[in-house]
């Protein structure tokens, strides 16, 4: 891919020191790089740990680094030494944003808490994830997405389904935190163009999951309902892709129209009588109900002849698709969602498409990760080091080549 030089994204011209490791915070600020930044990733001597996981040709870019990575520059510093922290701080004077998901007693002591970075650049967006909200009593503890995933209900939603216990089959407390940080820093720069003044943005990841989670699944807690949690639709043991003849179908009906067209589509129309089924309030409380009488029904048909059938009825409805089905999805091809990119050291590679369009400032991929250290000598010649200040910044790195051997 060889994207136009002419494309603007909406966040061109802003610069962003990503001092993140992982999956929450490169998550995010890869959308910022996508949508235009300017993505500096400090890295330790070491690397992010990510850049050792799963094959990659080089040992050194595993695939959950390529996917949360690109679009950035690698600065190499290690903030042990203070000549790195000096190298740092230039940086931050010429900065729009600092994201780091450091915990909150560590940034302080390497003194890149946000009032220290203010002092140097007051129009500074400095921005953060941590487990917990910052100031209560949990602040400080160490959080992975597993025991988000556990502490924000999650997991007891996935109990409540089918009995087991069992973690969402990804970081998706990672994914959805990186992606609220993202928002955040482009609302905090939005304030900054009409104040001309930073400010401090902080996300908790507890707190971040359980509004997510109870977004749904709040319910009768609304009325103060302590034993009334939880969605009853979306805990119904039967809200699963229904069975037919040959496969599976996806289908779900929200509206009374729509649920009046599906019945009447697979051949029970005599439910749309029933007061149970009627109305939207009734369907809420005997929703399991319904659902065994639909899979009933489908049972009936081929997979072909479902599809047509809630088609015909305009129904929104989709196949069970497999991760391993994607990349020669034909209407995913249609759209250009995979991309190839050249990478001189790991060969082609595949991303995913930019998600989402812009009419007037498209986002770009305009390369994959970078290497480690990469871009350490241009961007600290750029912000004026000498070549003996820049060696200072961080002894040569052999903890990388040992763990590529």
């Amino acid at each position: 891919m060889s994207p136009s030089p002419d494309n603007q994204g909406p966040l061109t011209g802003i610069r962003v020191l990503d001092l993140t490791i992982n999956i929450l915070g490169p998550v995010a600020t890869q959308i910022l790089g996508d949508m235009g930044a300017e993505v500096i990733k400090i890295e330790a001597p070491v690397g992010d740990p990510m850049r050792w996981v799963g094959p990659s040709k080089t040992g050194a870019m595993g695939p959950f680094f390529e996917t949360t990575n690109r679009n950035k520059k690698s600065v190499v510093l290690d903030l042990k030494r203070p000549e790195a922290l000096t190298a740092l701080k230039r940086l931050v004077e010429t900065a729009d944003v600092f994201v780091h998901n450091m915990r909150t007693a560590a940034a302080e002591r390497l003194g890149i808490d946000y009032q220290s970075l203010a002092e140097i650049n007051p129009k500074l967006v400095y921005a953060s994830a941590t487990g917990y909200r910052k100031g209560g009593s949990k602040d400080g503890r160490p959080a992975y997405d597993d025991a988000i995933q556990g502490e924000s209900g999650m997991v007891g939603l996935i109990e409540r389904t089918n009995g087991e216990a069992r973690f969402v089959p990804m970081p998706i407390s990672d994914k959805f935190c990186g992606h609220t940080l993202a928002s955040a820093i482009g609302m905090a720069l939005f304030r900054r163009e009409r104040s001309g003044v930073g400010q401090e943005v902080h996300v908790p990841m507890l707190e971040t999951m359980l509004a997510f989670n109870l977004t749904t699944h709040l319910w009768r807690g609304v009325q103060g309902d302590k034993d009334g949690l939880g969605y009853p639709r979306a805990l119904s043991p039967h809200r699963r892709p229904y069975k037919t003849k040959d496969g599976m179908v996806c289908v779900l009906a929200h509206t009374d129209d729509q649920w009046h067209r599906l019945l009447r589509a697979v051949g029970r129309a005599d439910l749309i009588e029933d007061p149970r089924f009627t109305y939207l309030a009734q369907r809420a409380e005997n929703i399991a109900d319904l659902q065994v009488h639909l899979a009933e029904a489908l049972t009936g048909f081929t997979t072909e002849e479902a599809f047509a059938l809630l088609d015909g009825a305009d129904m929104p409805n989709a196949p069970v698709a497999r991760l391993e089905d994607m990349m020669d999805d034909p209407y995913l091809a249609e759209t250009g969602f995979f991309e190839t990119m050249e990478d001189p050291h790991e060969g082609t590679l595949v991303t995913t498409a930019i998600p989402v369009d812009f009419s007037e400032s498209p986002g770009t991929l305009r390369s994959m990760a970078p290497n480690l250290g990469e871009h350490t000598q241009v961007i600290l010649a750029e912000a004026g080091l000498s070549q003996a200040e820049i060696a200072a910044t961080a002894e040569p790195s052999t903890a990388a080549s040992q763990r590529s051997t």
